[in-house]
């Protein structure tokens, strides 16, 4: 992609602007030569889990404390160029408007794009936190230092939410009343049988 490691700032359409870094001692590559095409990254599931994890907590951690000297130091050499006051600045939207991405610790993300190593052997990867109430967008640049991804260039934005509010519950209806006529004849007291009337002896009976 041309001109994607020089310096840029990269956003999403709903979120504040974020930095995505790039080396400028790299070397332009000449106009001559086409560019190699991406290749899909060597890189296990859980090798990405931790590396979006990992950068997005540590982004955070500087959001809430202001201090993103750990940020800095975790990048490769190519994002050190940015002095940690300068990731302040970079970051001032997110800082101000509290932006909370420790949910990325506990949700899976979605990847929009797979790790692929681009021309210049640095591994690029896009996608999102299905986060509620809003997602959370990310695009991701790392460059190989001692063995290692290092971050290179970073951009994070709020999405717009997917989530529709859960529609409110039915109200079940009540039971019909009963007929009138069947409910005044099981309200109706059942009579009592009267006992049958015992013999009594006729005056003849007592005269004999």
């Amino acid at each position: 992609m041309p001109g994607l490691f020089r310096t840029l700032a990269l956003g999403f359409a709903l979120g504040a602007a974020v930095l995505v870094n790039a080396a400028s001692t790299q070397a332009a590559p000449k106009a001559e030569r086409p560019a190699a095409a991406p290749k899909r990254a060597s890189i296990d599931r859980n090798g990405v889990l931790i590396l979006i994890r990992s950068t997005l907590l540590a982004l955070d951690h500087a959001n809430k404390t202001g201090n993103y000297t750990v940020l800095r130091d975790l990048g490769a050499p190519g994002f050190q160029v940015n002095t940690a006051a300068r990731l302040g600045e970079i970051f001032a939207d997110q800082r101000r408007n509290n932006l909370d991405l420790s949910g990325v610790a506990a949700i899976d993300p979605q990847l929009s794009l797979l790790p692929q190593i681009e021309a210049n052997g640095f591994m690029r990867l896009a996608g999102f936190f299905p986060s509620i109430p809003r997602p959370v967008n990310f695009e991701m640049i790392f460059a190989p230092v001692d063995g290692q991804w290092r971050l290179f260039g970073l951009s994070v934005a709020l999405g717009q939410s997917g989530s529709a509010a859960p529609p409110p519950p039915v109200a079940s209806k009540p039971p019909a009343a009963p007929h009138k006529r069947t409910a005044a004849r099981k309200a109706a007291p059942i009579p009592k049988r009267r006992p049958a009337p015992s013999a009594a002896a006729s005056p003849a009976d007592s005269a004999r």
